[in-house]
């Protein structure tokens, strides 16, 4: 299956969750094996080409898809989480939602100094929770090679925060706000 064929079968829903708002659903992309497949083997490929130590996943579409390439690879999965859910010593790290703040967290020891870790999320919209997630690893002197996504909306200014921020950023496909 191609990106293109890919980006076909993510569903677009019109003024959800509220009017104005077209939601980029991804459901479907893990719902359908063979996009499924498509996912982890193009992320694989990459990560491959680029060398990482540890794959994260933020909570909780990442968990999806970097628990799948991280097995597949054979490397370390890391959970970041919202506050509260992890049971050892954490970081956690603040960030901007549209309507008020959330915090993320990753155990003390998820990552040693050096390691080269890999981020990925199902979308890229703000940046805002790929940023703070990057935040933590910098905290733990994490090399974060990359910040990726299965999909990009551009528009809505995220991978461009995330560079601006100094961070290299993959996507597998973008949307715009007209698609």
């Amino acid at each position: 299956m191609t990106l293109e064929e890919l980006k076909s079968h993510v569903r677009t829903v019109v003024d959800w969750p509220e009017k104005g708002v077209r939601f980029r659903d991804v459901t479907p992309l893990f719902e359908i094996p063979a996009c499924f497949r498509t996912i982890v083997e193009a992320f694989c490929q990459h990560y491959q080409e680029i060398g990482v130590d540890r794959i994260a996943g933020v909570d909780a579409r990442g968990f999806v898809i970097g628990g799948a390439v991280a097995n597949r690879m054979n490397l370390p999965f890391i959970l970041v989480r919202k506050k509260g859910k992890l049971p050892f010593q954490t970081v956690s790290e603040d960030y901007e939602l549209e309507y008020g703040k959330a915090t993320i967290e990753i155990h003390t020891d998820s990552a040693a100094a050096g390691e080269r870790v890999a981020i990925v999320d199902d979308l890229i919209a703000t940046g805002g929770t790929l940023l703070a997630a990057s935040r933590l690893f910098q905290r733990l002197n994490a090399d974060v090679v990359e910040v990726s996504a299965v999909i990009d909306l551009p528009e809505l200014g995220g991978s461009r925060l995330l560079r601006d921020a100094g961070l290299d950023v993959m996507s597998l496909i973008e949307f715009s706000e007209n698609e």
